[in-house]
């Protein structure tokens, strides 16, 4: 999974979204966990990842994310909805 590239939206404690870009999920979670991830999810776990999205070149992934940040609550929302309905 190392060699992948993911766009992902965590769920705060204090119900806000965060939109990040990794090349190694699981490794990105746990420092967000341990506090030593992005400065805006310092103190405002736990966290739940609600939504990801696979890509295949870094450039794809990190489009995406910008994609995504410029987005409303409700838009991201209505991402995270559709995506959890083909799980």
């Amino acid at each position: 999974m190392a060699s992948d590239h993911f766009v992902y939206i965590l769920k705060c404690k204090d119900g806000t979204l965060y939109t990040g870009y990794t090349n190694d999920l699981y490794q990105r979670l746990a420092k967000h966990e341990s506090g030593k991830g992005a400065k805006y999810t310092r103190g405002r776990g736990p966290f739940e990842l609600v939504f990801y999205e696979r890509c295949n070149t870094k450039t794809a992934a990190l489009q995406r994310e910008f994609q995504i940040k410029q987005w409303s609550r409700s838009k991201k929302e209505a991402l995270i909805a559709l995506k959890n309905e083909g799980v």
